[in-house]
């Protein structure tokens, strides 16, 4: 599996609205976004109680070109913070 697909897996696993979880040993509430008919998803998280932060929009066009967009932050961290958040049931 790539590193692309093993994102996208993550990422479809998380609820769409409002959640909470676990990162790196601290509490976050993180909110998803799914718009267009699945082509556009959202993702905004903030470490509660904390400053930290992570935010994108990822688009799938129908052409097939997908483009993550991390706001003002690297491509690895919202990646790490997808892959790794372990949700509260």
């Amino acid at each position: 599996m790539s590193k692309l697909d093993s994102f996208l897996a993550a990422l479809a696993q998380l609820p769409t609205g409002y959640f909470r979880g676990t990162y790196k040993g601290n509490s976050w509430g993180a909110t998803v976004e799914r718009l267009s008919g699945g082509r556009q998803t959202k993702l905004y998280g903030e470490e509660l109680g904390g400053a930290d932060h992570v935010s994108f929009n990822l688009y799938q066009p129908s052409s097939g070109k997908i483009l993550l967009k991390p706001c003002e932050m690297p491509s690895e961290k919202v990646i790490a913070f997808v892959e790794g958040i372990e949700l509260e049931h």
